[in-house]
């Protein structure tokens, strides 16, 4: 497949930060590519840059071909944007909205009516379209604002967090737009915390932190770099600080909670009654324990660190 979107060793720098430092991807028609990464990772900084916003301090990137600087309105032509935020008039109809982004979009007036049309009863929105957007739910909000960017047919959709608040039902159906947009030919840039999400979706997977590129790959790919362990998910209630565990165990924490603590182990069937014993004799309550296999939140986490990020 044809590559859409592509990132050559991108550097930005705020004075003497780098937010992002030579990160580089592509992504190909009928991809979808989740970049994932903790608060200050570069995320925001490399969709920017994306989208126009930024220049680089080096490095390039390219849309369907156009660089968003040197071609900013070929760029813009072949790019959908949906940020966190929703931008949408709220006085105006479903419809209006719509019928203002076509023109904007520079969308032939002959076609408006049916793209409109064609839109709405896509996002499900059809039986609603004469309803001002201030009467809508998070969730209508979220399929609109999705509408909004793909009205002038753009190759490639950057998705910020599109699944962001909204309920099961809207997370669903928004998640059935992405997957049939990847399938129809575009390739998506999907942002997003959630790794259920993420795994999902995605047909790759960057890891971002501190603007670098740690990992990337598919979903299959990024779980065998943690190796035939298994994790423990362990529920109740535990100190700030873990009992020293015995170094034949090979155990690795990967996130300690007032009221859960995961493990990384090998032969974790082997090693949960050991370490329940353990805790137990330290007088460490478990209420619950769980034995997964790998998960691409457990590579993240041990990417990425455990520590909290505001």
């Amino acid at each position: 497949m044809a590559v859409l979107l592509e990132v050559r060793e991108l550097v930005k720098r705020y004075g003497e930060r780098i937010a992002v430092d030579h990160v580089a991807f592509t992504v190909s028609a009928g991809e979808i590519y989740g970049l994932l990464g903790p608060n200050g990772a570069g995320k925001t900084t490399t969709i920017k840059v994306l989208t126009g916003l930024l220049p680089p301090t080096s490095g390039s990137v390219r849309i369907a071909g156009f660089d968003p600087f040197a071609e900013p309105l070929k760029a813009k032509a072949q790019l959908g944007w949906v940020g966190q935020e929703t931008s949408l008039y709220e006085d105006l109809t479903a419809r209006e909205n719509l019928e203002l982004a076509c023109a904007l979009g520079r969308v032939p007036r002959s076609e408006v009516r049916s793209r409109v049309a064609g839109l709405l009863e896509t996002i499900g929105l059809a039986d609603r379209a004469g309803e001002r957007v201030s009467r809508f739910s998070g969730g209508m909000k979220r399929r609109l604002h999705l509408a909004v960017a793909l009205v002038h047919r753009p190759r490639v959709l950057l998705l910020d967090e599109p699944l962001v608040g909204v309920d099961p039902q809207a997370r669903a159906h928004l998640m059935g737009l992405i997957e049939r947009l990847a399938e129809e030919g575009h390739a998506v840039l999907l942002t997003t915390h959630d790794m259920d999400d993420a795994q999902r979706l995605s047909s790759r997977v960057g890891i971002l932190d501190h603007g670098k590129l740690l990992a990337e790959g598919t979903v299959d790919e990024l779980q065998a770099r943690l190796g035939e362990r298994d994790v423990l998910r362990l529920s109740g209630s535990f100190p700030g600080e873990l009992p020293p565990l015995p170094e034949a165990l090979g155990a690795e924490t990967l996130s300690l909670r007032e009221d859960e603590l995961m493990l990384a182990v090998p032969n974790g069937s082997t090693a949960l009654p050991r370490i329940l014993g353990i805790l137990e004799g330290e007088g460490i309550s478990v209420e619950r324990a769980a034995l997964e296999r790998p998960s691409l939140e457990t590579l993240f986490l041990e990417l990425t660190g455990r520590e909290l990020r505001d």
